[in-house]
């Protein structure tokens, strides 16, 4: 997903806390480009995927298959034993109360974030919780918040989890196992379209009793599944009789979680209120988080009057992701003095890929060679110096800066997995080292248009009248380039000028919120600059991504149109794989694939959290190693004072 500028927010992922039943490592998405269409739905919904994750489901403390465990993980044991008291990340001394105000962008008509209609409203998720919590300072692990225990069999053909009785909804009511089953089988029929998809495995969820619900799979041997199902936000089905659960809605719904909305006002506001006698403020998971008495969202047509809200005072924290902002826009007397703190935080998650986004669909990209002659025209060293400042490395993976990126060439058990297929695959995938065209930083890009120019006359485009047309049909290749934020028209218009020595004209057009989200919705679209996050152990999200069965489903992010038969068996391997041993060959030949066949024009990231905020906070000494861990920070009170005076 795109944010707000450079690069893809992978912040307002890593702070979902799971709210809404979807891995908020998932990082991934991020954030503007659903936060424009559909504000929190990509954090919340499409992102959901951002961020699910596969491999060996292990139960904690050597317990046997069937015994009930409080934790299941990636590693064979999880870190928190059974008696843990808290997140070693969190503070469980935190204060609670305080305020916090971050900016939104763009508009919102709908607080619920489960459904595809309108855009819902950013933070929507926070008022629910999930049968589990995942742990930030494990690859992936996940701790019962509503589940008191987990049960798996060896075949892991079905899951169960026994609810903790203590658990209440707002208005008093218990939370049951009904509640439980009707969410499973409300988002399935009447949620977003993602819903079928992610839980198409899924064969049905049946109350054993009042506390006791099992979920039963349709295949056996898939790891993933019992964890996916942990990630499920409960709804209340005594509060939904009646309503249509497919529509827009701007009344305050009903949640279980540590926050319920608070102030509304359509489009332009909203907060959430702590809950002060919620059920599960001294749940081990819990303790320590959750802190802000209120958090609020005001909304902004712009970026840069967001920031400048933020200089002003009216907002309280922003998480950067403009590098001119970075380096230009907070020479202030606030961050001189201190007041406005502005900090970079290591960020050690998987690295999202953000690129030029090619429509598969529309005939011009259909050949490979186009789609990597229009990479050769893109001159990355030139923006980084000239736009970005030196800011960012260029992305070669869609699993940067994890241990399932494709580097060199193939060898062992991945290339074994590969040569089943080679055949289907360019014979790049196997004799040459992936690799994107450097430049000097001069703009001169004589030997890429050379060679550009080479692979656009073998697929049929010659230069006539000075413009790039096909020989056969006539078709002049003028690509829209769709963008909904002001902040990447510098980047399209750069691209938009190399491109011109091949003969290309680039429009570069700015929309509004809304027709953008229409557009994307009905695949009505050239290139658009859009990115996906990733977990920390890929899954069932990747068929939403790039698999052919997603590639005409409305709401999916398979945005390319990918329909890869290789890349379909490779996800359906990775979904399989029964540790993470066999999970890491199987993704970096998923990979190598996709980067090979050129959907994409690799941009850039970095590995940085940049954030500034108005000193009333304080956070703990450990950060959470997949994570900022916003949602373990606190306002200090002495602060908060000292900053009013």
């Amino acid at each position: 997903m795109i944010d707000t500028g450079d690069t893809v927010n992978t912040h307002e992922k890593l702070e979902t806390t799971h709210r809404t039943g979807i891995r908020a490592d998932s990082v991934a998405t991020a954030r503007a480009e659903r936060d424009l269409q559909r504000r929190t739905r990509s954090l919340w919904i499409g992102l959901v995927a951002l961020s699910a994750a596969v491999v060996l489901t292990a139960l904690s403390n050597n317990s046997h298959a069937n015994e009930p465990v409080h934790g299941v993980a990636i590693s064979g044991e999880v870190k928190y034993p059974a008696e843990f008291t808290h997140f070693e990340y969190a503070n469980p001394d935190a204060p609670k109360g305080g305020e916090i105000t971050q900016a939104a962008l763009g508009t919102y008509d709908n607080l619920n974030p489960f459904v595809l209609k309108g855009v819902s409203a950013t933070g929507a998720g926070m008022i629910y919780d999930t049968l589990t919590v995942q742990a930030m300072d494990e690859p992936f692990s996940e701790y019962g918040l509503l589940a008191e225990s987990i049960e798996i069999p060896d075949d892991k053909r079905w899951v169960i989890f026994k609810l903790r009785k203590q658990a209440r909804w707002h208005d008093g009511v218990a939370l049951t196992a009904d509640d439980v089953v009707f969410t499973f089988d409300i988002l399935k029929s009447d949620g977003h379209p993602f819903y079928q998809s992610y839980y198409g495995k899924v064969a049905k969820a049946e109350a054993l009793d009042s506390h006791t619900v099992k979920f039963s799979f349709s295949e056996g041997n898939n790891a993933e599944l019992p964890m996916i199902i942990g990630q499920l936000a409960i709804l209340p089905k005594h509060f939904w009789e009646g309503k249509e659960f497919a529509g827009s809605i701007t009344e305050p719904l009903l949640g279980s979680g540590p926050y319920r909305f608070g102030t509304i006002d359509v489009g332009r506001s909203i907060s959430y209120e702590l809950v002060e006698d919620y059920w599960g403020k001294d749940l081990p998971v819990n303790k320590g988080r959750d802190n802000f008495g209120v958090m609020k969202y005001d909304y902004y047509k712009d970026g840069t009057v967001a920031l400048e809200a933020l200089k002003g005072g009216d907002v309280d924290f922003r998480s950067e992701n403009i590098a001119k902002n970075w380096a230009t826009a907070y020479d202030t007397p606030a961050v001189a003095d201190g007041r406005l703190k502005k900090e970079m935080i290591d960020n050690s998650n998987t690295q999202p890929m953000q690129g030029f986004l090619l429509n598969l669909r529309k005939p011009m990209f259909d050949d490979i060679r186009v789609r990597k002659a229009l990479g050769l025209a893109f001159d990355f060293e030139w923006m980084n110096k000239n736009l970005f400042y030196g800011a960012y490395t260029r992305t070669t993976s869609y699993f940067q800066n994890s241990e399932f990126q494709a580097t060199g060439l193939p060898e062992g058990e991945e290339l074994n997995i590969l040569e089943k297929y080679r055949d289907q695959l360019p014979a790049s995938v196997f004799d040459t080292e992936f690799s994107l065209p450097k430049t000097d930083g001069s703009g001169n890009l004589r030997r890429q248009y050379r060679e550009a120019l080479l692979l656009l006359r073998e697929a049929g485009w010659s230069i006539q009248n000075g413009k790039l047309t096909h020989d056969k049909t006539g078709e002049v290749m003028a690509p829209e380039l769709m963008l909904v934020l002001p902040a990447f028209e510098r980047v399209g218009l750069s691209y938009k000028k190399t491109l011109e020595r091949l003969g290309i004209d680039l429009r570069v057009r700015i929309v509004d919120s809304a027709q953008y989200q229409k557009r994307i919705d009905d695949r009505d679209f050239d290139i658009i600059i859009t990115g996906w996050g990733q977990s920390q152990s890929p899954g069932n999200e990747q068929y939403d991504y790039w698999g052919s069965a997603s590639a005409d489903e409305p709401g999916s992010r398979n945005y390319q149109g990918i329909k890869n038969p290789v890349v379909d068996e490779l996800i359906d391997q990775l979904v399989s794989a029964p540790s993470r041993e066999a999970l890491v060959p199987i993704v970096k030949a998923m990979d190598r694939v996709l980067l090979n066949n050129y959907y994409l024009i690799p941009q850039w990231h970095t590995r940085s959290y940049r954030v500034a905020f108005w000193d009333k906070f304080d956070r703990p000494a450990i950060k959470p190693t997949f994570s900022l861990g916003l949602d373990t920070w606190w306002v200090d009170a002495d602060k908060a004072s000292a900053l009013e005076k």
